[in-house]
């Protein structure tokens, strides 16, 4: 029988993007699903086509900057399912531009969602966890762990989501409390975005691609969502994948001018 089997989980951003994949490979491992979106006609499609296919799951609508609607959509969770076994903070976006360029209104608005969200899910669920020894999932970014150049306000919001997570980590490990960071490269899209820019003179053109102009391959979203139920069930701390990139991370702690230098051949 499948670990997730009849488990509890809550996706916010859940409705689309990388998000609505894990919400789904949840779904398809037997757990029942809570998804949580700001478009409510985002939310009811991803809900019925997963109801199409098998899933039990709970739409909701919500704006994770507001704390309010955190804990309500915690709340309704429990409230429609009976508990809380795993919350996945996949709610966020990216950013492009220089960073002396970008406004302190953007870094507010960056910092609200990617990481003010992140706490205040993870603050109204921890309650509900905590007796089900359960899971917390940040999804970060390589990002977290490295700095780039072109990507605004957004390597700065993803440290702080990786900070948070190792402080979690360190004080709820005894309650039984599990912190999953992901750290993934650019991940893969069927119609990939650009990111539009105010002002994008002197910003190459694959800068506003998905993952800034990392030279990584894209990773399927789907790969990548199995290896968080993985990792979850393991009871692992991070997942890093491109695996290599842990070495320029390792790289960079030690002698940080050479980070810097790999880092921009890399990018």
């Amino acid at each position: 029988m499948s670990y997730w089997r009849d488990r509890i989980v809550l996706v916010t951003g859940g409705s689309n993007g990388l998000g609505r994949v894990i919400a789904e490979t949840f779904g398809q491992a037997g757990a029942k699903v809570a998804i949580a979106g700001l478009e409510p006609k985002d939310v009811e499609k991803t809900a019925e086509e997963m109801r199409d296919n098998g899933t039990d799951v709970l739409p909701l609508v919500a704006d994770v900057t507001n704390p309010d609607d955190a804990k309500r959509i915690v709340e309704e969770t429990v409230a429609n399912f009976g508990a809380l076994d795993a919350l996945v903070n996949a709610a966020g976006r990216t950013h492009r531009g220089f960073l002396t360029q970008t406004s302190l209104e953007e870094f507010q608005a960056l910092w609200n969602l990617n990481v003010m969200g992140t706490i205040a899910c993870s603050q109204a669920a921890i309650p509900h966890l905590i007796p089900r020894k359960g899971h917390i999932v940040n999804i970060g970014s390589l990002a977290s762990k490295s700095a780039a150049r072109w990507v605004g306000a957004y390597p700065v919001t993803k440290h702080a989501v990786a900070a948070f997570s190792q402080q979690l980590r360190l004080e709820m490990r005894p309650q039984g409390l599990h912190v999953l960071l992901v750290c993934p490269g650019p991940v893969k899209r069927e119609n990939p975005r650009l990111y539009a820019l105010k002002n994008a003179e002197g910003i190459p053109e694959s800068a506003l691609m998905p993952g800034g102009g990392v030279k990584v391959g894209k990773i399927d979203p789907k790969i990548l969502a199995a290896r968080i139920l993985k990792m979850c069930e393991k009871r692992r701390p991070e997942l890093v994948i491109p695996w290599k990139a842990r070495i320029l991370f390792s790289i960079a702690q030690l002698f940080p001018r050479l980070g810097d230098w790999i880092v921009l051949k890399s990018t």
